[in-house]
């Protein structure tokens, strides 16, 4: 049996659609991400799911149980992150763990071997204020008191919005440590390079599902041969390439521009991303002239592989 089944879910505040018709089941023990940017719809399926908003049509369940009917005792299984800290801010990170594990009918010491490699890292500072820690240690603290009744379902929203790379990174890794108790877990995210460290993920956009994947399958449906391209005026380079003869799109990405080939079938040469090696194709050369004939100036050219943004950007626009 799924440990989260959404079949058919929609809601609506007022003219805006915020969830259109979503369906989905994540397994136990499963790190399952919904991955968009603002506004997709990631916040009211977390808060259906968690029993704090009423769908207006469709049904949900977590661990078998109805988030309508049932949701007094979804409350008691369930850990909840919100994307913005939310413990009392003038009590300490200790009166904090304590609190959450007093209305849950526990304590520090019941459950404290699964906390116990987060909450050894902030321990240190155990008697200062929440709203007094780094923006790294606020997470962990929440994370902590979001485990700390050991549930059986965690509902992480965009745990990792203003953190830093470093934080973020140790976070995920203590998420991986938890598959260990069987937790199943479900992170939602604004941040691509995320996905491809949940099992599967679903991609919104608009209150709409476009696919659901492994991260793996969803790079690997990206049929185009795509290539990272600068110069030294990337704004016009993009424009350029855009209008260029083959093209079938071309946007900014990091510190260079992706061009994807509108037709890689017809190339006469063979480029494998798994061999690691920069082949000149007949379309590098063909890129390189068109752009030293647009004045372009210090072009670079290399083959890429595309990532679950670029799929995300594929399933947009078409």
């Amino acid at each position: 049996m799924s440990q989260i089944a959404i079949q058919n879910i929609s809601k609506s505040y007022g003219p805006v659609k915020a969830v259109q018709d979503i369906s989905f089941e994540v397994a136990k023990g499963e790190i399952f991400g919904l991955i968009g940017p603002d506004g997709a719809g990631k916040t009211t399926l977390f808060r259906i799911l968690a029993t704090v908003l009423l769908p207006d049509s469709g049904t949900a369940s977590v661990c078998g149980l109805d988030c309508v009917k049932d949701y007094k005792q979804i409350r008691k299984i369930i850990g909840y992150m919100p994307g913005r800290f939310s413990l009392y801010q003038d009590l300490s990170v200790e009166e904090n763990l304590a609190f959450f594990a007093a209305v849950f009918g526990t304590n520090i010491q019941a459950n404290y071997d699964l906390v116990a490699p987060i909450y050894s890292q902030i321990e240190p500072f155990k008697n200062r204020r929440a709203g007094a820690l780094s923006g790294g240690m606020k997470q962990k603290l929440a994370l902590c008191c979001a485990l700390i009744h050991k549930p059986e379902v965690l509902f992480l929203d965009e745990p990792g919005t203003g953190v830093d790379p470093v934080s973020r990174q140790e976070f995920w890794e203590m998420l991986a440590s938890l598959r260990a108790y069987g937790i199943t877990m479900l992170v939602s995210t604004p941040n691509m390079d995320e996905a491809g460290l949940c099992d599967r993920v679903a991609l919104l956009q608009s209150g709409r599902i476009m696919t659901i994947d492994t991260p793996q399958g969803i790079t690997s449906g990206f049929k185009n041969r795509l290539f990272a391209v600068r110069s030294d005026d990337m704004y016009q380079l993009i424009k350029d390439l855009r209008g260029m003869d083959g093209v079938a799109d071309c946007y900014a990405f990091g510190e260079y521009a992706h061009l994807k080939w509108s037709d890689d079938s017809k190339s006469s040469d063979h480029y494998h991303p798994s061999s690691g090696q920069t082949t000149l194709s007949r379309q590098t050369t063909e890129i390189h002239d068109f752009l030293i004939s647009k004045n372009h100036q210090h072009i670079e050219i290399k083959p890429a592989q595309p990532t679950i943004e670029d799929c995300f950007i594929e399933l947009m626009k078409s």
